[in-house]
């Protein structure tokens, strides 16, 4: 009888089949989503952006600290700097209203701080909500009892208030770490939450308990069991996370006790237009289109992610 299934060797390359990884099937699903290829093409610009701003400011001329004396001189003398704030061949972007610096260099140093701050955040947040909500949903019991107390009672602080008393009555200098570690403190309870849930739903599976059975260690299951089968609704938190804290950091930049000048913030820049949006709207409308497209761009592709971790769950 002849056989209708032709051997491997003779098959044509196109024709050999090839099993797929879960994380290849979401690349896959993410890649043919044009919403999430569009956020992540932004976000690319941006960072790309923050890691040559050097380079940039380079080519434009003009540091984010250097002040321009003449368009200083003119702002006093009355001489307005036109509809554009300035804008033209020596300030792509146009000048500050009052200092005389420029735009286009603060905005980039600006993503810079952004994205920074909003990813080591981030970052803080994940580790220590993974490490508590991994221990309180395998141990359970009294271990589970006091780390959901605490993660209730910091739920409970409106944290945007606290933040800002709690930066308001630390010393003077650099607050790009005190924002990184205040920001993360506050947002650890939302995916520890997340993973104690998602720890309590596979504590009991079968590799876990073949791994005890195995003579494998608390840590080792863990981190080695249980981490691994989890780490989807992780990475999607931490995506969309990025855009709140970079919002937040902006909101603490805007009320006067996040970065202090002259280091750039966007919304430090956005609190110091205010004054002159008629004026010289450009300063205004540039570092508010940056804020908002970086936010944008970090919540299309977390919620993109999470329909192609989910498909069945989301839009795909």
């Amino acid at each position: 009888m002849t056989s209708v299934t032709a051997p491997a060797a003779a098959r044509p390359p196109g024709h050999a089949a090839a099993g797929r990884s879960p994380s290849r099937l979401v690349w896959d699903r993410v890649r043919r989503d044009r919403t999430a290829m569009t956020g992540l093409v932004i976000i690319a610009v941006f960072v790309l952006v923050a890691v040559t701003a050097p380079l940039l400011t380079a080519l434009n001329g003009w540091s984010p600290y250097e002040f321009d004396a003449s368009a200083v001189d003119q702002r006093l003398a009355g001489v307005p700097k036109g509809a554009l704030g300035g804008v033209g061949a020596e300030h792509w972007l146009g000048v500050e209203p009052v200092s005389g610096r420029d735009v286009f260099s603060r905005i980039v140093y600006g993503a810079r701080i952004s994205l920074l701050i909003s990813v080591l955040a981030t970052v803080v947040s994940v580790l220590i909500g993974t490490v508590l909500g991994l221990l309180a949903g395998y141990l359970g019991g009294w271990a589970d009892a006091a780390v959901s107390r605490l993660m209730d009672l910091l739920m409970s602080f409106p944290a945007l208030i606290f933040m800002i008393a709690l930066i308001s009555v630390m010393p003077e200098g650099d607050r790009v770490l005190l924002l990184v570690a205040v920001m993360g403190g506050f947002g650890w309870p939302y995916v520890g939450r997340i993973v104690r849930g998602q720890a309590m739903a596979v504590r009991h599976r079968e590799y876990v308990d073949a791994a005890r059975v195995g003579g494998a260690m608390g840590a080792s299951i863990l981190f080695r069991e249980m981490l691994p089968n989890i780490t989807a609704p992780i990475l999607v938190y931490a995506t969309l996370a990025i855009p709140a804290n970079i919002g937040t950091e902006a909101a603490l930049s805007f009320l006067g006790v996040g970065v202090r000048p002259p280091t750039a913030s966007w919304g430090q820049m956005i609190q110091e237009s205010m004054m002159w949006y008629e004026v010289d709207p450009m300063y205004f409308i540039v570092p508010g289109a940056c804020l908002f497209l970086t936010v944008l761009a970090f919540t299309l592709l977390g919620d993109s992610l999470r329909d192609a971790i989910d498909p069945k769950g989301g839009r795909a």
